[in-house]
């Protein structure tokens, strides 16, 4: 057995010994093949395209349909009006797209509507009843129905002109702000909540003497929580009767002796009835939508 692995390792370092050899030879062929090269003057060199030997055989023409330098594509002319307009409204429509999220959210009523109506959800305490696409689409059906005049505004002020071309750029997007910071401030206002805005402009280094001098920038935020604390006080009274059903059920049920009872579980059935009873849905949309003018 020794002898037989013996015998196999010695072969293997045969191999590789002639494997050596080979290729050492190889590259001793290739240098002497070189110096030889070298010895003798011989140099490969690319070769060089030769000039034209007259101006005349240059042509000026520009290549033809046919040819196959001809370009296969145009850039459009932006010289043209129409196709400007095109192309801007293309890019106004994308742009509006992609903002459309954050203006909905910071600079109409959603927040108000749609925290309301997630605390309403939790008073009753129905975990995902109404799931969440139900609010967010009863919520978005309002925002559009209050915030109706005010993008009419913003239509008939700024959109549509610019796309007439009777206002440029500049102009137009000063137009459509004005609608919005109307709204916003009517409502920061309505509410008695001031501070909140003046907070943002003492950290702006602003001195607004009128509504109409206040910044997006600071607006915008006040805006934001003026809306927050709104939202949380008609969250708490929208509330409060269903904590007292909570409370009554609990009580009942500790006198009873009934500890190891669940009091949401039998408080739940009576705060559905009490709500069907009431009408709250339609109470609780008309609150909100009052609440705008």
């Amino acid at each position: 057995m020794r002898t037989d692995a013996l015998v196999g390792r010695a072969a293997r370092f045969g191999g590789l010994l002639m494997l050596l050899i080979v290729l050492s030879a190889a590259g001793t062929a290739g240098a002497q093949e070189k110096s030889e090269a070298s010895a003798n003057g011989v140099a490969a060199a690319p070769t060089v395209p030769t000039a034209p030997t007259s101006p005349t055989s240059v042509s000026t023409n520009p290549p033809t349909s046919g040819s196959p330098l001809a370009p296969q594509f145009s850039i459009p002319d932006l010289g043209n009006r129409q196709t400007f307009s095109a192309a801007m409204r293309l890019v106004v429509l994308l742009t509006v797209l992609s903002l459309a999220p954050a203006i909905l959210i910071m600079m109409t009523s959603f927040t108000r509507i749609v925290i309301v109506l997630s605390l309403l959800r939790q008073a009753l305490g129905t975990q995902q009843l109404p799931p969440n696409q139900i609010l967010i689409g009863l919520s978005l059906f309002m925002t559009f129905l209050i915030m109706r005049p005010t993008w009419q505004r913003i239509n008939n002020e700024a959109l549509r002109p610019y796309m007439d071309g009777t206002i440029d750029q500049e102009t137009a997007l000063t137009n459509a702000c004005r609608p919005m910071h109307d709204f916003m401030a009517f409502q920061i206002s309505n509410a008695h909540n001031d501070r909140d805005v003046l907070l943002f402009t003492e950290f702006a280094h602003e001195t607004p003497k009128s509504w109409g001098e206040v910044s997006m920038t600071s607006l915008i935020p006040g805006f934001i929580l003026s809306e927050l604390k709104i939202a949380f006080y008609m969250g708490f009274k929208v509330y409060l009767p269903f904590l007292v059903i909570d409370m009554v059920i609990s009580t009942v049920l500790i006198s009873m002796g009934m500890m190891m009872l669940p009091p949401v579980l039998i408080s739940m059935p009576f705060k559905l009835l009490l709500f069907v009873l009431v009408d709250g849905w339609r109470l609780i949309t008309t609150g909100l939508m009052g609440s705008f003018t």
